[in-house]
């Protein structure tokens, strides 16, 4: 690949040290796609310059003006605080005509609302949980055909913030504490979705028009606490030490039904393109005992962390990291062309 001028869009607060030796586990794991995505661009030979911003568009600008790199790869999931502006950034990108890498703001609009997207999935004929929107302010009303358990999550917040085992209710009294909790501590509506017991999936998408669907990943919670809920909590997926007492791991999904992985294959590219989404993506599934799919939500710029799950799906189907970064890039390349 011809070296490029990459321009790297990050938290500033995620502004990765050029050496990860000497930093704490715990420290290291906030930045690791940060720091992941910048040493191996420079070990390929590409020009990085790795920018924070949370508050100004100006520096974006600035950069573009002043450095003029070939492309920016996107590793923003908020702005101003806000995961909903992730796609304000994006949007800027293409006014500046400047070619950027992940989702377009128009597959971000759609995926970010986890109510808006399983609406438009349910219409395709897409098996998702029944739900319930509670938005702030408003009185905490179940529907009567809405049935317990229920997991309680933010509208629009994404890796699992907020998600704990206290999230999965059972009566109304613990629907109504919960709800609370989400409005008062995330800012935020709250969605509550009918709990699927089961194993839970991952497929990392990749593409523009032609689209690669990676082997089926599962999230592995069998040493969890007597009487857990097997979710995956914020704990699970970011707390190395609650990792490592627990056994938590992840790997390729075995012992599926016959079928079931090119199934979760062809359904997963549907819903990209449904949702108008390009670059990569991560769907997620839950499957439950009787065999039934069910589409729990869909991740536009997911972690791309050398340790993340689309990675290890990539390196699974024989794609190395550093050939999955450059992937990314050459998508984002050619939509601009």
């Amino acid at each position: 690949m011809k070296k490029q001028r990459v321009l790297v869009l990050m938290h500033p607060d995620l502004v990765p040290p050029d050496d990860r030796s000497g930093h704490d586990p715990q420290e290291a794991d906030l930045w690791k796609t940060e720091y992941d995505v910048v040493t191996t661009l420079r070990g390929l030979g590409h020009e990085v310059q790795p920018l924070g911003v949370q508050d100004e568009l100006h520096p974006i600008r600035e950069a573009i003006e002043t450095w003029k790199p070939t492309i920016v790869f996107n590793l923003l999931e908020e702005f101003h605080r806000n995961v909903l502006y992730d796609q304000n950034v994006v949007s800027y990108l293409e006014l500046l005509q400047v070619p950027y890498t992940g989702c377009n703001p128009r597959g971000l609009v759609l995926a970010r609302s986890k109510a808006l997207c399983k609406k438009l999935l349910a219409y395709h004929r897409i098996r998702v949980p029944a739900f319930a929107v509670f938005p702030l302010h408003r009185a905490i009303r179940r529907p009567r055909k809405l049935p317990f358990p229920l997991i309680v999550k933010s509208l629009t917040e994404h890796a699992s913030l907020g998600i704990a085992q206290a999230s999965v209710v059972d009566t109304d009294e613990k629907l109504a504490e919960r709800v609370t909790f989400v409005h008062e501590r995330l800012r935020t509506d709250a969605i509550a979705e009918e709990f699927i017991e089961g194993r839970e999936y991952y497929v990392s998408v990749i593409g523009n028009d032609r689209l690669l669907a990676l082997p089926v990943w599962e999230l592995v919670l069998d040493n969890m606490p007597a009487n857990a809920a097997l979710i995956a909590t914020a704990k699970v997926k970011h707390d190395v030490e609650y990792q490592k007492r627990h056994g938590i791991d992840q790997g390729v999904a075995e012992n599926l039904p016959e079928g079931m992985a090119a199934r979760m294959a062809q359904t997963s590219k549907r819903i990209y393109r449904l949702l108008e989404m390009d670059g990569y993506a991560r769907i997620d599934y839950r499957l439950a005992a009787d065999g039934s799919l069910y589409f729990l939500d869909a991740n536009p710029n997911p972690e791309i962390a050398e340790s993340e799950e689309l990675a290890m799906a990539a390196q699974h189907a024989g794609i190395s990291y550093p050939e999955l970064l450059t992937r990314i890039i050459n998508l984002g390349l050619r939509r601009s062309a």
